[in-house]
C-alpha cells in the first residue's frame, strides 16, 4: 500500500464525498432488496467477476441479520459441474422479475451482450444498480449509479469494500458490539496499510 493510497483512506476517514456517496448508493441498494424482498443478483463481465464483493455481502447479510444482502453471483463462464454457488450463469439475468435487484460491477463499461441482458432484466421490472466508471450506456440504464472513475481518489476495489460494509449497517442505533461504519472503515484502512506479517 503506498503513501498516497494510505493518505486517501484517511481522507474517507475524514468524511469526504466517497464516504457519502457509497452510504447513498448502499442504502438504495439495501433498500431495494429488503423492501422487495426478491434476492440480489450480482454480476460483473467476462474479465472481472465480483468474486470479493459477493463475500463480502454474504458477511454483512449474516452481521446485519439481513439475508437479502447475500447476492446469487451471476457468472459469465458458470458450468452446470461448478459447486452450486458458482454455476449461475447469464441465463439468471433472463429470469429476473420484478422485486429482484440486479447490480453490476464493470471497471469498464460491459459488452453488448451483458449490457442487452440488463435492459431485459429492467424492462422486466428488476431494479438496476452499477458500479463502474459511470460512463457509457449501463450508467443511464441504472436506478442508481455510483461512478468510479479512472484516475479518481479511490479505486473499484475500495469502494467495493465500502459499499458492502455501508450496505449493512443499520438505520436504527448500533447493538452492542456492533461497529459503526466510520468505524469499520478505520479498521479497514488499517488492514490495507499494514505492513506484511513478519516470516519465520
Amino acid at each position: 500500500m503506498d503513501a498516497v493510497r494510505v493518505a486517501l483512506l484517511r481522507e474517507v476517514l475524514a468524511g469526504t464525498e466517497w464516504l457519502g456517496a457509497t452510504r447513498r448508493f448502499a442504502g438504495a441498494l439495501r433498500g431495494s432488496v429488503v423492501s422487495h424482498g426478491g434476492g440480489l443478483l450480482l454480476v460483473g463481465t467476462p474479465e472481472y467477476e465480483p468474486w470479493h464483493l459477493a463475500a463480502h455481502l454474504v458477511d454483512e447479510a449474516a452481521w446485519s441479520g439481513t439475508p437479502e444482502l447475500a447476492p446469487t453471483l451471476v457468472r459469465h463462464g458458470a458450468h452446470p459441474s461448478d459447486p452450486a454457488h458458482l454455476a449461475v450463469g447469464l441465463g439468471r439475468l433472463e429470469a429476473a422479475r420484478r422485486g429482484e435487484t440486479l447490480l453490476v460491477v464493470a471497471p469498464e463499461g460491459p459488452a453488448a451482450r451483458l449490457l442487452e441482458r440488463v435492459s431485459d432484466a429492467r424492462r422486466a421490472g428488476a431494479t438496476v444498480l452499477a458500479l463502474g466508471p459511470g460512463q457509457g450506456e449501463l450508467p443511464s440504464m441504472a436506478h442508481e449509479a455510483l461512478a468510479v472513475p479512472d484516475g479518481s481518489e479511490l479505486d473499484l476495489d475500495t469502494v467495493q469494500h465500502l459499499v458492502s460494509a455501508a450496505a449493512g449497517e443499520n438505520a436504527l442505533p448500533a447493538p452492542r458490539g456492533r461497529r459503526r461504519l466510520r468505524d469499520r472503515v478505520a479498521r479497514l484502512a488499517e488492514h490495507l496499510t499494514a505492513p506484511p506479517p513478519a516470516r519465520w
